[in-house]
C-alpha cells in the first residue's frame, strides 16, 4: 500500500492502514573513542541551534544560544568557554546540529577499536533549512508492487547519484557516510565531551525521517522529479516480507553484494532475528512476524516514551535506551540483511556500512511508515513528545552541492 509523504516540506508519511494483522538484541559494533584528540571542553557551553530566536520567543530559553552560523565563521573558539550556571548539568538542552569541522574517525567496532574516516567535506555553509510551500501529496509505494515506470524512473535517479564525484555531499558515498558518521562516534555534542548518537534514544525516528527526506529530494532533483518518492519495504505485511525483488539484480544500482546469501527472496525475513535461522516454514515465520509486529506496534508500545526510546539531551551520554520497535524488527531485520562473510557484518550489519546498501533507504522508510501508524492508532497516550528538548534537536544534512542543510527537527 502506498504510504503518503509532504512533497516539499518534511517527510512525513502518513497512512491510515492497519498493521497486517520484545525482541531487545545486545548492542554492538557501535563506537568508543575516537583516535583524534578531543577539543578541551572545561564544561558543557551555551549551546547552538539551527536558527537563534529573538527576544525569547518560542524555541529560546535562559540559555542564551549563540548562532551556528555565526560558530562556524569564527567562533568555534567559545565552545566550553563560558559555564551555563554553577551546575551547568541541571539545565536541559536539546542535542545541537555537530560543528562540521571537528568531525573526527568513527568507530567501526567496540571490540577491535577499528575506525574509519567518513566525515563530510568541510564547509562553512551550513544554512538553516526552510520547508518550502507544497500543493500535492507525494505518495511512496510498497517495493514489491512497483510499476515498470517507476522502476525505470528510480533506477535512472540512483545511477546519477551514484555516477556524482564522491567529494559532492549528493553523491551516493557522502549521502551512505551521513548514517555512519552520526551513528559510529564521528562527532562530539556540542559543548559537551560526549559524542552524538542518533539511535537508542527519543532522537531514532526524528533524524531518519530527516535523513531519508533529504535523500528523496536528491533523487528527485537529479531526474526532475519534484514528486518522486521512494518506496518502502513493506516487511509488515506477509507478502512483502522478502527482500523486494527490485533489489536483487546484480545490474541494478539498487543491487548490493554485501548480503547475507541465505536469505534472498523468496526467503521471508525475521523479524526477531537474532542471529540464527529458525527452522520453521515460512507460513510459520509469516505467523511470527505478525505476532512481532502487534507487540512492537499495539501492546508494547502505548505512550512516547515507549515507542520512541528514552530522553537524550544536550550532554547526556549516549544510547539511553531505544524504543520496541527500533530495538525489535528495525535492528532484526539490520541483522538478517547483513553479510557473515564480512568482518562486521556489512553492508546492513553495521551503522557505519548500512547506508551503502540501497535496501537500507527502503528498510527506514518502513520504518518511518511505521511512525505514522503509530500516531494512528487508538488510544489518548499514543502521541509525540511535546518536550522542547526533542522538539529542537538538529541536525546537518547534505542536499546541495556546496552547502549543507541544518535542519530542526520539529521547529
Amino acid at each position: 500500500m502506498a504510504s503518503p509523504v509532504l512533497p516539499s516540506s518534511t517527510p512525513t508519511t502518513i497512512s491510515s492502514s492497519p498493521i497486517q494483522t520484545s525482541f531487545f538484541p545486545k548492542t554492538s559494533q557501535l563506537f568508543l573513542n575516537k583516535k583524534i584528540k578531543k577539543p578541551d571542553y572545561s564544561g558543557p557551553s551555551k549551546v547552538v541551534s539551527c536558527k537563534a530566536t529573538n527576544n525569547g520567543s518560542k524555541g529560546d530559553s535562559s540559555l542564551n544560544r549563540f548562532d551556528r552560523r555565526d560558530l562556524l565563521i569564527g567562533l568555534g573558539g567559545l565552545y566550553g568557554a563560558t559555564n551555563l550556571s554553577n551546575d551547568p548539568f541541571a539545565l536541559a538542552a536539546p542535542i545541537a546540529a555537530p560543528d562540521l569541522t571537528l568531525c573526527g574517525d568513527a568507530t567501526i567496532s567496540d571490540t577491535t577499536k577499528e575506525t574509519v574516516y567518513c566525515c563530510p567535506p568541510e564547509t562553512t555553509k551550513v544554512i538553516d533549512f526552510k520547508p518550502p510551500t507544497y500543493s500535492k501529496i507525494r505518495y511512496r509505494s510498497a517495493a514489491h508492487l512497483v510499476d515498470p515506470d517507476y522502476l525505470a524512473k528510480f533506477t535512472k535517479a540512483m545511477e546519477l547519484m551514484r555516477a556524482l564525484p564522491d567529494d559532492d555531499p549528493r553523491s551516493f558515498k557522502q549521502q551512505a557516510n551521513i548514517h555512519c558518521a552520526y551513528c559510529n562516534g564521528a562527532y562530539d555534542q556540542v559543548g559537551f565531551d560526549q559524542d552524538i548518537q542518533v539511535h537508542f534514544s527519543w532522537l531514532f525516528f526524528p533524524f531518519h525521517r530527516l535523513y531519508l527526506y533529504f535523500y528523496e529530494r536528491i533523487l528527485g532533483k537529479l531526474i526532475g522529479d519534484p514528486d518522486f518518492a521512494m518506496p518502502f519495504w513493506n516487511w509488515d505485511a506477509p507478502a512483502g516480507m522478502p527482500i523486494p525483488a527490485i533489489y536483487v539484480n546484480p545490474n541494478s544500482p539498487l543491487y548490493d553484494d554485501k548480503r547475507n546469501v541465505n536469505h534472498q527472496p523468496p526467503k521471508v525475513v525475521d523479524l526477531d532475528y537474532n542471529g540464527t535461522d529458525k527452522d520453521i516454514t515460512d507460513k510459520a515465520m509469516v505467523q511470527s512476524n505478525l505476532k512481532v509486529m502487534y507487540k512492537q506496534m499495539v501492546s508494547g508500545s502505548k505512550t512516547a516514551s515507549l515507542f520512541h526510546g528514552k530522553v537524550y539531551r544536550a550532554g547526556d551520554k549516549p544510547s539511553p535506551g531505544g524504543g520496541v520497535v527500533e530495538l525489535g524488527s528495525h535492528t532484526a531485520i539490520h541483522r538478517w540483511c547483513g553479510d557473515p562473510r564480512q568482518t562486521y557484518s556489512e553492508d546492513m550489519g553495521n551503522f557505519y556500512s548500512a547506508g551503502r546498501d540501497p535496501l537500507f533507504y527502503a528498510h527506514h522508510s518502513n520504518v518511518d511508515r511505521m511512525w505514522s501508524i503509530w500516531k494512528g492508532l487508538p488510544g489518548k497516550k499514543r502521541n509525540d513528545f511535546t518536550d522542547t528538548d526533542w522538539l529542537d534537536a538538529s541536525f546537518v544534512l547534505k542536499k546541495k552541492k556546496k552547502k549543507y542543510w541544518c535542519w530542526k527537527a520539529f521547529s
